[in-house]
């Protein structure tokens, strides 16, 4: 009884679970967002250098600024040295000037002449000790410049990777693409997909999952071909992988036959990579929609009270 009750309120907000959990699971793959999940190897590989060269760069600009922060100040010592230097220079001039205009007495003259002396030794002696500070900083700012990446020479860097990678990118390509078409474009659509169909029975993946590939691109049965790619990598444990081609195939043709299964799929490969929540909701949407299915009473054994 109360089972029944349970399907009933199931089906009464079932449209609002289906809306609600299949766009938000199936948004796995989202490198661009805050939270991302259900990342594929190769994005998380995209994901970690795009990280890493964010933060390459936030370290690039800090040492910029570093850089011109020590260059103002080495130019603000060199004004102060400057100005030190004639300030002694003009007092020395200004008391000859009094010496001769006041005709000072020759002892007067001696006294001023100590005190002068004792003043430019002062001015000496910081003047000396400024330079030694600049000379530091001097040799500081050449350190930084030597170990340190500039701004021009990191964005070289990142050009140089991004052509690289395209290059790389190409070069995988054309090489797929040779190979396919040897031994592929020789075959009708149909021999491609029995072809296809033995080594899957055969457990031989990597061919079949090269032959579904070719399906795709020819358009020939695409829906089924991604979900058959979709089978492959969830049971090779390549749970991002899985999902993201199990949602490509709901999307081409969701009244499919093997639709039960392709959404229990996707709910364990969810559970699996630890997006739980997410997995609930298919659960329970397999046991709504397809309540006398086999995939519903396995999907039943995972629903948390």
């Amino acid at each position: 009884m109360n089972k029944s009750k349970n399907l009933l309120l199931l089906s009464l907000v079932f449209p609002v679970i289906i809306l609600s959990a299949e766009p938000s699971a199936f948004g796995a793959g989202n490198i661009d967002s805050s939270n991302p999940y259900g990342l594929t190897s190769n994005e998380k590989v995209i994901l970690a250098t795009k990280n890493k060269l964010n933060k390459v760069s936030i370290k690039s600009s800090n040492q910029a600024n570093r850089l011109d922060s020590l260059r103002d100040r080495i130019d603000g010592l060199q004004s102060v040295l400057e100005s030190l230097s004639r300030k002694a220079h003009n007092n020395k001039i200004h008391l000859k000037d009094q010496d001769v205009k006041n005709n000072l007495t020759r002892t007067n003259v001696k006294e001023y002449e100590k005190r002068l002396s004792e003043f430019v030794e002062r001015n000496t002696k910081n003047i000396q000790e400024q330079k030694i500070l600049l000379s530091q900083m001097v040799s500081l700012v050449d350190e930084i410049s030597r170990e340190y990446v500039s701004k021009k020479e990191f964005n070289a860097l990142v050009n140089d990777v991004n052509k690289f990678k395209s290059l790389i990118v190409k070069e995988l390509k054309t090489k797929t693409k040779t190979s396919s078409k040897s031994k592929l474009s020789s075959l009708s659509s149909i021999e491609v997909y029995n072809q296809a169909d033995k080594y899957y029975k055969k457990k031989y993946y990597t061919d079949a999952i090269k032959n579904y590939e070719y399906l795709i691109k020819k358009n020939y049965k695409p829906a089924f071909a991604h979900y058959m790619i979709g089978e492959m990598n969830f049971k090779r444990k390549n749970y991002a992988n899985a999902i993201s081609y199990f949602k490509k195939s709901s999307a081409m043709y969701a009244e499919a036959s093997y639709m039960p299964n392709l959404m229990l799929h996707t709910a364990l490969a969810m559970k699996r990579t630890g997006d739980n929540n997410h997995a609930q909701a298919f659960f329970e949407a397999i046991i709504v929609k397809y309540p006398n299915s086999v995939e519903s009473d396995k999907a039943s054994l995972y629903i948390q009270p």
